[in-house]
């Protein structure tokens, strides 16, 4: 089970720090990524960090956003900086690549002055 949390509202510019629980899912053992979707467009990926420790971002968010985790608390974070009103989304965390567990509900990020 996946949990993510942290979301909330932001003015642009600003920081948040998302972190993603998991239960019977190692995010040490897995490759594990940051998922998001805003209103009417797909879920796209946007950091992903391999079992080595590669991470990889979308081109949006190069640059701004940090995935990393922690192997002892067993949780995935992604740290967004400088956030622009784009961003505004729900993020999830999951596999990097399918087969998915479940999606859960998200949290919900809202960039907006």
């Amino acid at each position: 089970q996946l949990q993510a949390s942290g979301g909330g509202l932001v003015q642009p510019g600003g920081s948040l720090r998302l972190s993603c629980a998991a239960s019977g899912i190692s995010v040490y053992t897995n490759a594990m990524g940051w998922y998001r979707q805003a209103p009417g467009k797909q879920r796209e990926l946007v950091a992903g960090i391999t079992r080595g420790g590669t991470t990889k971002y979308a081109d949006s968010v190069k640059g701004r956003f940090t995935i990393s985790r922690d192997s002892a608390k067993n949780t995935l974070a992604l740290q967004m900086n400088s956030l622009k009103p784009e961003d505004t989304a729900v993020y999830y965390c999951n596999s990097l690549s399918s087969p998915f567990w479940s999606w859960g509900q998200g949290t919900q990020v809202t960039v907006s002055s």
